[in-house]
């Protein structure tokens, strides 16, 4: 056998979580506009701890930090403009 099968470090799922992040938050800032209310708001909330927690895992080299602060600053975007969308409508 010529291959190993221990895991190495970029094995983790902790390397999904920048991406995750960015798909949601581009979802989250989008919908906004479009209204999709309830789906943007959970969205924003999940980008914004799968970023945070990506961000985490980055500063110790095992994911990407711009994919997770990206996404982030969007689930942030999204999730702050639907509540303030929502806010002002009542």
């Amino acid at each position: 056998m010529a291959g190993t099968t221990a895991s190495t470090a970029t094995d983790t799922p902790a390397t999904a979580l920048g991406p995750t992040a960015l798909v949601l938050g581009a979802f989250s800032a989008v919908g906004t506009w479009a209204f999709l209310i309830p789906w943007t708001v959970i969205a924003g909330a999940l980008a914004m701890t799968f970023g945070a927690m990506g961000i985490h895992y980055a500063r110790k080299g095992t994911s990407r930090l711009w994919t997770a602060a990206t996404g982030t600053a969007l689930g942030t975007a999204g999730f702050i403009g639907t509540i303030t969308l929502l806010r002002a409508m009542y």
